[in-house]
């Protein structure tokens, strides 16, 4: 069994769409849901489908002893970030190669980087009167939204879009693709 562990820091519907989609699977179990957010909507989503929590701050984050100790016990063997505000820290990307898998809410390496996360994104993307926006699903490395990118879709977006609609059509494109590229990518299936 290939062991999942999801960062959330949200309301949780990416990582609820993950949840619900490998629930009864075969091959992969989520193991752990780690937010740094004792209020997150996530925090309740993963008592729904009876997953532990492991609520850390941003101090536990950076403390490598801490995280891997930990993560050794539940046999973490990826880590999906859905909707994860902290920057992974080196040590995590250097101790998991290749298994640590964003989601980001634009078509990078557009309206990528430090402080391009949700809505700042939406907001972007509508102000400079894009005709098309889409999710991007990478690998992580040590450098914001730069990592190898595995999956990427769009939409149209019309002159009328405001950042609330935009989120909406992204939002529709996370879920659809997110779980089962993360699937095919633990799986190292073709994508």
């Amino acid at each position: 069994m290939i062991n999942l562990a999801i960062f959330a820091s949200g309301t949780g519907t990416n990582a609820e769409k993950l949840l619900a989609y490998f629930e009864h699977h075969a091959a992969i179990n989520i193991a752990l849901v780690v937010t740094n957010n004792a209020e997150a909507g996530v925090v309740s989503i993963a008592k729904k489908y009876c997953k532990e929590v492991f609520l850390i701050n941003k101090k536990q984050l950076f403390d490598e002893g801490f995280i891997l100790v930990n993560f050794k016990k539940k046999r973490i063997d990826f880590i999906v970030l859905a909707g994860f505000l902290l920057k992974i820290p080196e040590y995590l990307i250097a101790s998991y190669p290749q298994r640590i898998i964003n989601i980001h809410p634009a078509l990078l390496p557009n309206y990528g980087g430090r402080g391009m996360y949700g809505m700042h994104v939406h907001k972007a993307v509508v102000a400079n009167a894009e005709k098309q926006t889409g999710i991007s699903i990478h690998w992580v490395n040590e450098h914001y939204d730069e990592g190898e990118i595995l999956f990427q879709t769009s939409c149209d977006i019309t002159a009328e879009d405001s950042p609330e609609t935009v989120a909406q059509k992204v939002h529709e494109l996370e879920h659809k693709h997110f779980a089962p590229v993360v699937e095919k990518a633990v799986l190292n299936t073709p994508i």
